[in-house]
């Protein structure tokens, strides 16, 4: 099954020649799990914006007529989650989807400066939806189940990661070997953490 297959899930409806409507795009749902501190974020950055470029380029041309289009979705955490947010709405058409794993107010007292805070809320609001996890025992069961309900939504899941077991209940390795398990595509950014 190629990118473009599993990217929409409801058919678009056909125009009687059997070619889409021009403008009509194919949306590729692009997720992201990652460290929050990782060493060269610039490279990373770079890493990103290829792999992004790389994934419109492949679904791109099915020789339908149809553009790709990208719609990001994160949690908006601090480090890998924003980094790919932000590369991603550089390129042209793409939306963001946030989820959430606690209320917005809650979620931004995990943040440490008012200037991440900041980001975060300009970032939200550049959102097309938001979805809220609901409530869980633990803070650490909240991410965790953020992170499997973004990698459920994705076609292609981001892995801002440096190969390593994770370091509490919902970290990135966990969140990989999900998405793997459950058949995104992957496409790991390798970054080291200090």
């Amino acid at each position: 099954m190629s990118v473009a297959d599993r990217a929409d899930s409801a058919p678009a409806p056909v125009p009687a020649d059997g070619k889409p409507a021009p403008g009509d795009a194919r949306v590729i749902r692009v997720g992201v799990t990652g460290h929050r501190t990782f060493d060269d974020p610039c490279g990373a950055a770079r890493r990103v914006r290829e792999g992004l470029r790389r994934v419109l380029a492949l679904a791109g041309d099915e020789g339908d007529g149809a553009r790709a289009r990208l719609e990001m979705i994160s949690a908006l955490a601090e480090g890998a989650d924003r980094l790919v947010a932000r590369e991603a709405l550089a390129l042209p058409g793409t939306t963001l989807s946030v989820v959430l794993p606690f209320t917005a107010d809650d979620y931004a007292r995990d943040f440490e400066t008012e200037e991440s805070k900041r980001e975060f809320a300009e970032l939200l609001a550049r959102a097309q939806d938001v979805e809220v996890m609901p409530a869980t025992p633990t803070r650490e069961a909240g991410y965790e189940m953020q992170g499997r309900r973004i990698a459920d939504r994705s076609d292609v899941l981001v892995a801002v990661w440096d190969g390593e077991g994770s370091r509490g209940q919902g970290g990135t390795a966990e969140i990989v070997a999900y998405a793997a398990e459950n058949g995104a595509l992957l496409m790991w950014v390798r970054v080291q953490r200090p």
